[in-house]
């Protein structure tokens, strides 16, 4: 069973980053592998353009190689479009662009109900998995 992710309103965030404990802020360009997750709750990763796909590969590695159970939450320009991919690489939650209209998230999530590949929320692929 997939998890949903959550959205956050931008000045939600805002309002949260003031207060925010154990929160691991990570730029697209750092190694996930490098830093200490000891402590840490939430893993806010940055997509500096809709273009720039770093962050996906650093929610994979963060819950596929390093086990990381907590948060993680796209921050930046994030789209729409973006969401289903962001769900499937390990994003737990993200901050939607202000010009993003919400009414498009769920038929996103609906165009795409199982998918054949494996991925870093269930890792088993759709031919493997038993009836």
């Amino acid at each position: 069973m997939r998890q949903t992710l959550t959205l956050i309103a931008a000045s939600e965030h805002k309002a949260q980053a003031a207060a925010a404990v154990n929160v691991l802020v990570l730029t697209n360009d750092a190694d996930p592998q490098e830093p200490s997750l000891e402590g840490v709750a939430r893993i806010d990763l940055h997509f500096p353009k809709f273009s720039d796909g770093r962050a996906y590969s650093q929610a994979f590695l963060l819950r596929r190689r390093r086990g990381f159970t907590g948060e993680i939450r796209a921050t930046g320009d994030v789209l729409v479009d973006q969401l289903v991919q962001m769900q499937r690489t390990g994003f737990s939650s993200a901050v939607l662009r202000a010009d993003q209209k919400l009414d498009f998230v769920q038929a996103q999530f609906e165009r795409f109900l199982r998918y054949y590949q494996g991925d870093a929320v269930v890792a088993t692929p759709l031919f493997q998995e038993t009836a």
